[in-house]
């Protein structure tokens, strides 16, 4: 592989990018495809299905193919509150090979007593989501049921267009959660985005139970598209 290639892919990474790299097998020529490189319109549709899940493969294209190998970030989950469903569902995204970050300023809760193996930040959201933004490849879960916390993550997660974002609570409570974000100035439409009540209907009662439902939504939708 050329090394500016390498190299543009290395950065990529670095900045949670996602790029593809097509090589003409009968030349071997390759290039790089990025947001900001012209794709003929034919070869974007395979390269775009091919970034969305994650797979490479062999394309034809006007009898010519072409190898498409995608390099797209791991898959993210942020998780907004440090409460019992937050600590069962950790080891579960972890062994889903999330990596997996947990933020909630409330120290009483965010305590690596609590949350041993995982990245814990007692910080309001704000303050970490400014330095370390969201991005299309990360899920969001908001589950402190506390406006003051939860808001802005989610609000944040719309804007980035985060695959997932889910929030805790009843129908009841999300209605007023929409009409604060109309209130902000958020489109309802894209509001609608936002998984609530939060998982897939298992009937899930306990907190272990709540976090399969998560789960289990979370990687339906980066690996199906959104669950209707």
């Amino acid at each position: 592989m050329d090394a500016r290639i390498l190299a543009d892919i290395n950065a990529a990474r670095q900045a949670r990018k996602a790029v593809a790299v097509a090589t003409d097998i009968a030349s071997g020529k390759q290039i790089l495809l990025n947001s900001d490189a012209q794709i003929a319109d034919g070869l974007r549709q395979h390269v775009e299905q091919r970034l969305k899940s994650g797979k490479s493969g062999v394309v034809t294209l006007h009898d010519k193919e072409t190898f498409i190998q995608v390099h797209v970030p791991s898959p993210r989950l942020v998780i907004i509150g440090a409460v019992h469903i937050s600590q069962a569902l950790v080891p579960m995204a972890q062994a889903c090979d999330f990596d997996v970050l947990v933020i909630d300023p409330r120290t009483a809760f965010a305590s690596a007593e609590r949350f041993p193996s995982v990245e814990l930040l007692a910080e309001w959201p704000q303050e970490v989501l400014d330095d370390r933004p969201l991005d299309a490849y990360t899920a969001l879960v908001a589950v402190t049921h506390d406006p003051k916390v939860d808001d802005f993550a989610l609000q944040s997660a719309l804007q980035r267009q985060c695959f997932y974002i889910g929030a805790l609570g009843s129908r009841k409570t999300h209605a007023k959660r929409l009409a604060r974000f109309s209130e902000a100035g958020i489109d309802a439409t894209a509001a609608q985005r936002i998984h609530a009540p939060i998982g897939l209907d298992i009937g899930g009662a306990s907190p272990a139970e709540i976090a399969v439902s998560i789960i289990g939504e979370i990687i339906a939708t980066l690996r199906k598209g959104p669950v209707v």
